[in-house]
Protein backbone atom coordinates (compact mmCIF):
# COMPACT_ATOMS: atom_id res chain seq x y z
CA UNK A 1 0.00 0.00 0.00
CA UNK A 2 1.10 3.68 -1.09
CA UNK A 3 0.74 6.11 1.63
CA UNK A 4 -0.26 9.32 0.63
CA UNK A 5 -1.39 12.60 2.32
CA UNK A 6 -4.88 11.99 0.79
CA UNK A 7 -5.37 8.62 2.00
CA UNK A 8 -3.88 9.68 5.80
CA UNK A 9 -6.45 12.89 5.48
CA UNK A 10 -9.08 10.45 4.02
CA UNK A 11 -9.01 7.97 6.43
CA UNK A 12 -8.50 10.56 9.71
CA UNK A 13 -12.11 12.12 8.75
CA UNK A 14 -13.48 8.29 8.44
CA UNK A 15 -11.94 7.88 11.81
CA UNK A 16 -14.20 11.29 12.89
CA UNK A 17 -17.58 10.16 11.92
CA UNK A 18 -16.91 6.79 13.17
CA UNK A 19 -16.00 8.32 16.27
CA UNK A 20 -12.48 6.16 16.54
CA UNK A 21 -10.99 7.99 19.30
CA UNK A 22 -7.44 5.90 19.09
CA UNK A 23 -7.81 6.15 15.44
CA UNK A 24 -7.96 9.65 15.27
CA UNK A 25 -5.32 10.41 18.05
CA UNK A 26 -3.63 8.39 15.98
CA UNK A 27 -3.71 9.58 12.46
CA UNK A 28 -3.45 12.95 13.74
CA UNK A 29 -0.32 12.57 15.61
CA UNK A 30 1.07 11.32 11.70
CA UNK A 31 -0.02 14.14 10.00
CA UNK A 32 1.62 15.74 12.48
CA UNK A 33 5.19 14.35 12.33
CA UNK A 34 4.47 14.24 8.13
CA UNK A 35 3.67 17.91 7.73
CA UNK A 36 6.94 18.96 10.59
CA UNK A 37 9.10 16.58 8.08
CA UNK A 38 7.60 18.92 5.10
CA UNK A 39 8.96 22.06 6.93
CA UNK A 40 12.09 20.53 7.55
CA UNK A 41 12.33 19.57 4.11
CA UNK A 42 10.97 23.00 3.00
CA UNK A 43 8.73 21.06 0.38
CA UNK A 44 4.69 20.84 1.11
CA UNK A 45 3.01 17.63 2.87
CA UNK A 46 1.56 16.61 -0.28
CA UNK A 47 5.07 16.90 -2.13
CA UNK A 48 6.56 14.74 0.10
CA UNK A 49 7.93 11.42 -1.31
CA UNK A 50 6.32 8.17 -0.78
CA UNK A 51 9.90 7.29 1.19
CA UNK A 52 9.72 10.23 3.56
CA UNK A 53 6.50 9.66 4.16
CA UNK A 54 6.93 5.62 4.98
CA UNK A 55 10.05 6.51 6.93
CA UNK A 56 8.07 8.71 9.04
CA UNK A 57 5.37 6.07 9.60
CA UNK A 58 8.08 3.74 10.50
CA UNK A 59 9.28 6.31 12.82
CA UNK A 60 5.91 6.44 14.79
CA UNK A 61 5.64 2.90 14.51
CA UNK A 62 9.12 2.41 16.41
CA UNK A 63 8.25 4.47 19.06
CA UNK A 64 4.95 2.87 19.70
CA UNK A 65 6.85 -0.43 19.59
CA UNK A 66 9.36 0.86 21.84
CA UNK A 67 6.93 2.11 24.57
CA UNK A 68 5.04 -0.60 24.51
CA UNK A 69 7.92 -2.71 25.46
CA UNK A 70 8.82 0.01 28.37
CA UNK A 71 5.59 -0.56 29.31
CA UNK A 72 4.89 -4.19 29.83
CA UNK A 73 8.63 -4.15 31.59
CA UNK A 74 6.97 -1.74 34.49
CA UNK A 75 4.28 -3.67 34.70
CA UNK A 76 1.90 -1.04 33.22
CA UNK A 77 -0.26 -3.56 30.87
CA UNK A 78 -2.84 -1.15 30.57
CA UNK A 79 -0.68 1.59 28.83
CA UNK A 80 1.44 -1.34 26.79
CA UNK A 81 -2.12 -1.87 25.32
CA UNK A 82 -2.89 1.04 23.99
CA UNK A 83 0.23 1.53 22.82
CA UNK A 84 0.07 -1.60 20.85
CA UNK A 85 -3.15 -0.76 19.42
CA UNK A 86 -1.98 2.63 18.33
CA UNK A 87 0.98 0.59 16.68
CA UNK A 88 -1.91 -2.11 14.88
CA UNK A 89 -3.31 0.90 12.95
CA UNK A 90 0.46 2.40 12.14
CA UNK A 91 1.10 -0.75 10.46
CA UNK A 92 -1.59 -0.43 8.22
CA UNK A 93 0.02 2.38 7.09
CA UNK A 94 3.85 0.55 5.69
CA UNK A 95 4.58 -1.06 3.26
CA UNK A 96 4.60 -5.52 3.31
CA UNK A 97 7.59 -6.23 5.62
CA UNK A 98 10.19 -8.30 4.02
CA UNK A 99 11.13 -12.14 5.73
CA UNK A 100 14.10 -12.82 6.82
CA UNK A 101 14.89 -15.46 3.36
CA UNK A 102 14.44 -12.05 1.62
CA UNK A 103 16.82 -9.69 3.45
CA UNK A 104 19.27 -12.89 3.94
CA UNK A 105 19.74 -12.72 0.39
CA UNK A 106 20.42 -9.09 -0.06
CA UNK A 107 22.93 -9.09 2.33
CA UNK A 108 24.64 -12.31 0.65
CA UNK A 109 24.54 -10.25 -2.55
CA UNK A 110 25.91 -7.22 -0.97
CA UNK A 111 28.47 -9.38 1.01
CA UNK A 112 29.81 -10.24 -2.58
CA UNK A 113 29.60 -7.43 -4.02
CA UNK A 114 31.59 -5.31 -1.58
CA UNK A 115 33.90 -8.44 -1.14
CA UNK A 116 33.37 -8.02 2.63
CA UNK A 117 35.73 -10.53 4.57
CA UNK A 118 34.45 -10.29 8.48
CA UNK A 119 32.71 -8.56 11.06
CA UNK A 120 35.26 -5.87 10.22
CA UNK A 121 33.92 -4.77 6.88
CA UNK A 122 30.23 -4.63 8.65
CA UNK A 123 29.82 -0.91 8.09
CA UNK A 124 30.33 -1.38 4.47
CA UNK A 125 27.74 -4.24 4.29
CA UNK A 126 24.99 -2.31 6.51
CA UNK A 127 25.69 1.03 4.13
CA UNK A 128 24.50 -0.80 1.13
CA UNK A 129 21.87 -2.79 2.59
CA UNK A 130 20.13 -0.30 4.28
CA UNK A 131 19.47 1.91 1.99
CA UNK A 132 17.77 -1.47 0.05
CA UNK A 133 15.59 -2.34 2.96
CA UNK A 134 14.79 0.86 4.45
CA UNK A 135 11.06 0.61 5.74
CA UNK A 136 10.82 -2.85 4.76
CA UNK A 137 12.91 -4.67 7.54
CA UNK A 138 13.22 -4.37 10.86
CA UNK A 139 16.72 -3.05 11.32
CA UNK A 140 17.86 -5.37 14.12
CA UNK A 141 16.64 -8.13 12.23
CA UNK A 142 19.10 -6.78 9.19
CA UNK A 143 21.91 -6.31 12.13
CA UNK A 144 21.58 -9.67 13.08
CA UNK A 145 21.45 -11.29 9.51
CA UNK A 146 24.46 -9.43 8.56
CA UNK A 147 26.94 -10.12 11.72
CA UNK A 148 25.53 -13.64 10.85
CA UNK A 149 26.36 -13.81 7.16
CA UNK A 150 30.08 -12.18 8.28
CA UNK A 151 30.78 -14.49 11.49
Amino acid sequence: MTVSMDTLTTDLKQAMRDRDKVKLSTLRLLITDIKNTAVEQRVDASELSDEKIVETVSRQLKRRVEAAKEYRNAGRDDLAESEETEAKILEAYMPPQMGEDEVRAIVKEVVGSVGAQGPGDMGKVMGQVMPRVKGKADGSMVNRVVKEELA
